[in-house]
């Protein structure tokens, strides 16, 4: 079987070759290439052009699809699949992005041509997670704006939340809209800070014991913190806007390293701004590098990091050997592969 793998400024084309040696070694005959940039600012350009627009925005220089109708497979991370590039691939299998989200492919078209769509769940899990945790943290404890007034020459102990009081997660309530994988690791960190972690997931069927699952409006009058990561898509466009913040604690910070879309940016601005919540720790934004014009740059209640919370050697290094693994074990194990569009994968070998 012959599979075309198609890196980026993330994951190289020599961390692609390295990841996928067991397939190699296995009987695949792996083909690398690599979309490239100038610098990782561009990829996450395009990444997020594409991940508003569809698959069809960004076009892909025509050297590394030229002769994808002799591949069986495709591997993916942030190259886009459209509907056009689908159907010059006559003989595809299937196609496998490394990472969660698939915004990148057209599903429909793929699922029309009956190829089966894979992803790589949780590849950057604890990454995620973590940085989650330290975004929480640099926000109520005001460590980020510190740093920059000490880098100012200011000595700052006034906050915009010292009038409450800057508070310890000890005992606060931490609302999880959505409980993939990011959100469970996460729940064991605040566990482990003495948090009560109450969660939103509508899609979730595994156990959440010892966490209250309640519906959205209640999690967010209660939650003292509210941490974005659901997965983004139609449904979910949109899903925390001004009546959201009209719901939660004055006192109460959101964070969110999920996706843009999933918040709107204007309300929460506009929230920040009339001190309707307290603050907000972002790592992922509508237009990305931020605009030197965006007002969400003038406010003085919320931490920006320039979407990092994914962006680990680890995480990057592990995805093609993780997705790897995953295919030979349902190759020899028949164990479940995380097919997206439904569409069932037959025998390889």
């Amino acid at each position: 079987m012959k599979i075309l793998a198609i890196g980026d400024q993330f994951i190289r084309a020599a961390v692609m070759e390295t990841g996928l040696e067991e397939l190699q070694a296995a009987g695949f005959r792996i083909v690398v290439r690599e979309w490239k940039h100038a610098n990782i600012e561009e990829l996450q350009r395009d990444n997020l052009r594409i991940e508003q627009g569809g698959s069809a925005s960004v076009e892909l220089p025509p050297e590394l699809y030229a002769d994808l109708a002799s591949f069986d497979a495709l591997i993916v991370q942030f190259a886009p699949v459209p509907a056009a590039v689908i159907e010059s691939a006559k003989a595809l299998k299937f196609i496998a992005v490394l990472r969660s989200g698939t915004e990148n492919i057209d599903l429909k078209a793929a699922s029309a041509r009956n190829i089966a769509v894979l992803n790589t769940p949780g590849r950057n899990a604890r990454a995620v997670a973590e940085f989650a945790l330290g975004l929480m943290l640099a926000e109520t404890r005001n460590i980020a704006r510190t740093h920059e007034a000490l880098r100012q020459g200011r000595w700052l102990k006034d906050f915009p939340n010292s009038g409450t009081g800057i508070p310890e997660l000890y005992r606060k309530t931490v609302g999880l809209v959505g409980f993939g994988q990011v959100a469970r690791l996460l729940s064991g960190y605040l566990t482990a800070f003495g948090c009560q972690v109450i969660v939103h997931d509508p899609w979730y069927r595994g156990d959440v014991a010892g966490i209250l699952s309640t519906d959205l409006d209640t999690l967010l009058r209660r939650s003292d913190i509210v941490s974005v990561h659901a997965r983004y898509s139609e449904e979910t466009h949109g899903l925390i806007g001004e009546a959201q913040f009209n719901l939660m604690k004055r006192t109460a910070i959101l964070v969110n390293t999920a996706r843009s879309g999933l918040v709107d940016q204007h309300a929460l601005v506009k929230a920040l701004r009339e001190r309707r919540i307290q603050g907000a720790a972002i790592d992922v934004f509508d237009e990305e590098p931020i605009p030197g014009e965006d007002g969400i740059l003038r406010l003085d209640n919320i931490t920006l990091t320039p979407h990092l919370a994914g962006s680990t050697k680890d995480a990057f290094e592990n995805s093609p050997r993780l997705f790897a693994s995953n295919l030979l074990s349902w190759i020899r194990e028949k164990s479940t592969l995380p097919i997206v569009n439904g569409v069932p994968l037959e025998s390889l070998l």
